[in-house]
């Protein structure tokens, strides 16, 4: 793991398939202690010795952040993923000792909000239980619309319908339900904040939309783990280590300065926190960028570069590393 980010040995202690998609595991210290506290949005990086391949995938933390004795987390299968989610859906067993870090919080709660409007999809649904149990404890005001393909896939409807029939909405999308986003974000009380978690268009689609509303952009708050998409080789001059490193197809330029014994930092591993952010010292090629992080006018440079997710193609490419 990173620099400055922690980490903890833990033992898998209870695996539930949830559906044909998605699996929750908890984990528990293996020394025996309680594990630290986190509030809702905050996720865990889980680290996974895949036959000589170290992987290291972020996850939303679900459980009560108030509850040290465990965390929970669900994982949604991918089959044409790099091999996380099926790492942990074939090869994780109760009882194995496994590695994740201290929780780390880029999707909180703004509890200056008079009320909490919250839009999942599919495994976007799993930060919203830890802020839902977050702010049962605070008697706080919050509205849940999920998204799901089907009820078949419907994770955690059950137990988010029977505790708060009030405030949770399910919608699915075979039987053509849709959420009526417009009219659901005019119909706000002032000082409301509004939260999204899911499918990379659905992001999009409730940012633009909230933003053509005229919601403060410091009112609309997004999470959105991007994984690392394949691409050419490519290699990297790293000038402060001194070494050239090849980046492999399958494999993001963060991972290969990690194989080469560089440890480089890091929070989300996924495009959004910014904590990788990488100078470029000399390039001759194109950039691929892929985050969240970096403003246009710093892609339009090609001074900087976030390793977690985004690759280059091209001759030649030294970075401040």
């Amino acid at each position: 793991m990173s620099a400055g980010t922690e980490k903890i040995d833990v033992t898998v202690t209870d695996i539930v398939k949830l559906n044909d998609l998605v699996t929750r595991f908890k984990f528990e210290r293996s020394d025996g202690g309680q594990l630290p506290t986190f509030s809702g949005g905050a996720h865990t990086v889980v680290e996974m010795q895949d036959d000589g391949i170290t992987r290291l995938n972020p996850y939303s933390l679900m459980s009560d952040p108030m509850d040290q004795s465990a965390y929970t987390i669900s994982v949604r299968r991918d089959d044409e993923g790099r091999g996380g989610s099926l790492f942990m859906h074939n090869r994780v067993k109760t009882g194995d000792r496994m590695v994740i870090s201290y929780p780390v919080n880029l999707f909180s709660l703004d509890l200056r909000a008079r009320k909490h409007l919250m839009i999942a999809g599919g495994i976007g649904i799993t930060p919203f239980l830890a802020q839902i149990k977050q702010l049962d404890r605070l008697s706080g005001r919050f509205e849940l619309h999920y998204a799901c393909r089907s009820a078949a896939l419907g994770s955690y409807v059950d137990e988010l319908t029977a505790n708060h029939p009030n405030a949770v909405h399910v919608y699915y999308d075979d039987q053509k339900q849709a959420i009526d986003l417009q009219r659901l974000l005019t119909g706000q009380p002032l000082g409301t904040h509004v939260y999204v978690c899911g499918p990379k268009g659905m992001i999009e689609w409730v940012r633009k939309t909230s933003a053509a509303l005229g919601w403060p952009e410091e009112a609309v708050h997004y999470e959105e783990f991007l994984a690392p998409q394949s691409g050419k080789p490519f290699q990297v001059r790293l000038a402060k280590s001194g070494i050239t490193v090849d980046v492999g197809e399958h494999e993001s330029l963060l991972e290969a300065i990690e194989r080469a014994g560089i440890d480089a930092p890091y929070l989300c591993r996924g495009g959004a926190c910014g904590q990788c952010e990488t100078d470029v010292i000399e390039s001759d090629g194109t950039f691929v960028h892929r985050d969240h992080w970096l403003e246009d006018e710093d892609r339009a440079s090609g001074c900087k570069i976030m390793p977690c997710v985004s690759r280059f193609e091209g001759r030649t490419l030294v970075l401040d590393r």
